[in-house]
């Protein structure tokens, strides 16, 4: 299944997901109404709310907490990005103005403060002190990873180990909570909670993987930000750690030159370093061998179109083009 065929499959769930959003995002203040509808309408490929549903339903579940799941699921994201594009000072996410550009810094940190205590008051209203556990520990860790991605910027000598403790904290942290989540609610034994917080965990880093070599792929629109980005803020991600390691002299000194600096000035010759090396090549080989680790995961995964949706995420994960 490509990956609008799996959305069909969860049709229902995912609008009833999106009623959930809804109705969770009104208050009384206009400036929250107004900017929570405006990300919610911004597109996006809600990626992690469906990996809930299709998760739940791989185990028959058939209440109704999944839909508030994966609705909080989707505030803590949303809640990420808007403190993301504050810290990185970015003016374009899925090829729309960003929150912080149109409102301003404090009402975009706010609004995000906003969507993650509205989060937990529904895992509270999920009732599972387990879930609670899982999503307090997963937006912990989520705040850690974003200090360390903070600490590593502008700073060259960024081992690869470094890197992927960023990415695994920041980005597939909560790609694990979506996964475990389902095994949780369906009371599933501990061996396949930990099968499914893997596939995801594994399956997020995959995705996080691409996405930093998109951020070096040249004339992409759908993309929906600008090349170079993470360049432009001094993020040594995969494809420069590898370039500096084996690209030749000249183009060590450049790239190390560039991430101490920050922004975008050199740019193509970046981007001719950083193929030249075989550095995009080299992240996606990393995300082809996750994305492997997260269909292993699934080995004990009962046969249905739900299990299968899970294996066709995860190479969805490591081979899309946006």
């Amino acid at each position: 299944m490509d990956f609008q065929a799996i959305r069909a499959l969860a049709h229902d769930d995912m609008q009833a997901v999106d009623r959930e959003i809804q109705t969770r995002l009104t208050s009384d203040v206009a400036l929250i109404n107004e900017l929570s509808a405006y990300l919610i309408q911004s597109g996006g490929k809600r990626l992690r709310p469906l990996l809930v549903v299709i998760g739940a339903k791989a185990f028959g579940y058939a209440g109704q907490a999944h839909i508030t799941l994966a609705a909080t699921i989707e505030f803590i994201h949303t809640a990420t990005l808007l403190h993301d594009d504050v810290v990185d000072a970015s003016e374009l996410r899925r090829g729309q103005s960003t929150a912080n550009t149109i409102w301003g810094n404090e009402a975009s940190v706010l609004v995000g403060d906003f969507l993650y205590s509205r989060a937990f008051e529904m895992m509270v209203d999920v009732g599972d002190m387990r879930v609670m556990e899982i999503l307090a520990h997963t937006t912990n860790t989520i705040a850690r990873g974003e200090v360390l991605q903070l600490l590593n910027c502008h700073d060259p000598e960024t081992t690869e180990t470094r890197y992927l403790e960023v990415i695994r904290g920041k980005t597939a942290k909560l790609f694990e909570a979506a996964t475990r989540l389902p095994a949780v609610i369906t009371h599933q034994n501990g061996e396949v909670e930990s099968a499914m917080a893997a596939y995801g965990m594994h399956l997020g880093t995959a995705f996080q993987l691409i996405d930093d070599a998109l951020d070096y792929g040249r004339n992409n629109p759908e993309l929906g930000k600008s090349v170079g980005d993470d360049l432009a803020e001094g993020k040594p991600t995969l494809p420069l750690i590898h370039a500096m390691q084996h690209g030749t002299d000249a183009q060590r000194l450049l790239i190390r030159r560039a991430i101490e600096e920050g922004g975008n000035h050199h740019i193509d010759a970046v981007i001719d370093a950083v193929e030249s090396a075989g550095s995009i090549a080299y992240t996606a080989r990393r995300a082809e061998k996750e994305a492997a680790l997260a269909l292993k995961a699934l080995g004990a995964l009962p046969e249905s179109p739900y299990a299968q949706a899970l294996r066709d995420l995860a190479y969805f994960s490591a081979h899309r083009s946006h």
